[in-house]
């Protein structure tokens, strides 16, 4: 099992759409992933990936984001890496795609896909299993303090509530919460941290769960009849 200190692990923020990027690479093969990486912050990526002396072999999104758009497509362009996304998304240009449970691999580190529906229906977690924790990147199912909105792009409160009491907040209480969003600078959570305290994990069953999320009268992000679509051409823009 490989240990904390043998891999490489960081929190990349974009401001404009408060997206977390993750790097993550095994040290000992310099093998390395991105986890949502945005458009915008490619050369900033590739500028950091250079200094650490790591190789981006892979790209991942936890879904088809509708706030900003992926930067999967113009990375493999670049380097020639491979773009990967859930076998639920309706991507035209992937290199590959996951299921649940599948491990992918860095070098010696396993990330394991988890698929938990309800944000979209192709949204996706990773949870890495190290000597000593679990880490969790959550995407947009579980946020600090939040969970990812169910009205559009076939969301499903039903199928958030199962994917989160089901099966995210069944992982010991010390695994540590990295959402794919953070709108109050908290970076980091845990299980137990976001089961005593946030608001939306406080409902007694499914069906209240539902209501909770039907009365939030979000308005649709400003991106999202350009991101949408150009994240199902891997971050091409279509005119």
């Amino acid at each position: 099992m490989i240990s904390q200190t043998d891999i490489i692990f960081r929190q990349l923020f974009d401001a404009d759409s408060s997206t977390n990027t993750y790097l993550i690479a095994d040290k000992s093969t310099s093998e390395a992933a991105l986890i949502d990486p945005v458009l915008e912050k490619v050369e900033d990526y590739l500028s950091l990936i250079a200094q650490l002396g790591l190789r981006l072999v892979k790209t991942l999104d936890t879904h088809t984001h509708a706030d900003h758009i992926t930067a999967q497509g113009t990375l493999r362009d670049k380097i020639g890496c491979v773009t990967m996304m859930g076998e639920q998304s309706l991507s035209e240009c992937a290199s590959a795609h996951f299921s649940d449970n599948e491990n992918i691999t860095l070098g010696h580190l396993n990330v394991t896909a988890l698929y938990t529906p309800g944000h979209t229906d192709d949204s996706y977690c990773f949870l890495i299993q190290l000597s000593d924790t679990k880490v969790l990147l959550s995407g947009d199912t579980l946020l600090i303090r939040g969970t990812g909105r169910t009205d559009f792009q076939s969301g499903n409160a039903g199928q958030q509530y199962r994917s989160l009491f089901d099966r995210l907040l069944q992982l010991p209480e010390d695994t540590l919460v990295y959402p794919g969003h953070d709108y109050k600078g908290w970076t980091v959570s845990t299980i137990g941290e976001e089961k005593a305290n946030n608001p939306r994990l406080q409902v007694v069953d499914e069906n209240a769960y539902i209501e909770l999320m039907s009365k939030l009268d979000l308005p649709n992000p400003k991106m999202m009849d350009i991101a949408v679509p150009a994240n199902q051409s891997c971050g091409n823009v279509k005119n």
